[in-house]
């Protein structure tokens, strides 16, 4: 489990491949100068889920802190996903459903597949 560490907070865990994953579209984002949302459910502060919220901007210090020393192989369909999210009005929301995807609990395609059905 890698760690996002946010303007001086305690930090908050994801796996390894789904930080990578954050960490190009944040970092693209912000290289952009662009702030924006990110939303997820946070498993791991409280016996229940806990929904956290964070307003990504360049002018707040962030650190991505990985357990592992090499980065996992990215995947562009995922960071398709993530980037149209997080250039929508609601923010990048992180769904458990994608992140269990990312983190290949599920066959890949499973998310996108599933988002076609709600949507038609």
């Amino acid at each position: 489990m890698g760690t996002l560490f946010y303007d001086g907070a305690d930090g908050f865990t994801f796996d390894d491949r789904v930080l990578a994953h954050l960490q190009a579209v944040i970092a693209t984002k912000l290289r952009r100068r662009e702030g924006f949302l990110l939303l997820w459910m946070d498993r791991t502060a409280a016996p229940d889920a806990t929904l956290r919220s964070i307003w990504l901007d360049p002018s707040i210090s962030l650190q991505f802190v990985f357990a592992h020393p090499t980065l996992p192989e990215l995947n562009r369909d995922w960071l398709t996903i993530l980037t149209e999210k997080a250039n929508g009005n609601g923010g990048l929301h992180l769904d458990d459903d994608l992140r269990a995807e990312i983190r290949e609990e599920v066959p890949e395609g499973t998310y996108r597949s599933a988002r076609k059905r709600v949507v038609d």
